[in-house]
């Protein structure tokens, strides 16, 4: 679930569509931020974590759609993500954002999806076009290599960061 679309007195919760779980075709072993098999049911992922999910272990390969939320919202997200380091992530392309360039750094591989993706909204319907588009962040083998199935498939440009670079004083 995420904030993808300013929506003035409705809902906050934006769900991936399935599109990209086709386009990554690989099963996750935990979807770390789900809003409850009652609502999401095509996230291919063994178990989910619904509820205090930052509070809980991440176990093997995690997808993570967080509640984008507010201001730095993403961030103890992505820290846990990050410390986690293996799976996918969705966040919005706000390349600008200190959230976005302290995070990108420690990726293996971003998937910049092309066009903008229409979320779903909790009743099921598409939403319009967000403000911002999707960069997909990946960590371990796994991620990479679905990013770049992704991406070999259309879905987006693929990015693999070459970490040794991070240490070369320019």
């Amino acid at each position: 679930m995420a904030l993808h679309e300013n929506s003035v007195g409705a809902t906050d919760e934006w769900y991936t569509p399935p599109e990209v779980f086709e386009a990554l075709q690989c099963e996750f072993d935990m979807d770390v931020a789900h809003p409850g098999c009652n609502i999401v049911d095509w996230v291919p992922a063994k178990t989910v974590l619904s509820h205090d999910s930052l509070e809980q272990p991440w176990d093997g390969f995690v997808w993570m759609n967080p509640p984008f939320g507010g201001r730095n919202g993403l961030v103890p997200w992505l820290q846990k993500f990050i410390k986690h380091g293996d799976g996918i992530a969705l966040v919005p392309d706000r390349t600008s954002a200190p959230w976005w360039q302290n995070s990108a750094p420690y990726m293996d591989a971003c998937l910049f999806w092309r066009g903008k993706l229409k979320f779903l909204r909790p009743n099921g319907s598409r939403g319009n076009s967000p403000a911002q588009g999707t960069t997909l962040f990946a960590l371990g083998v796994k991620g990479k290599l679905a990013l770049r199935a992704a991406a070999a498939k259309g879905a987006g440009f693929y990015i693999e960061n070459q970490k040794i670079l991070n240490n070369l004083k320019i």
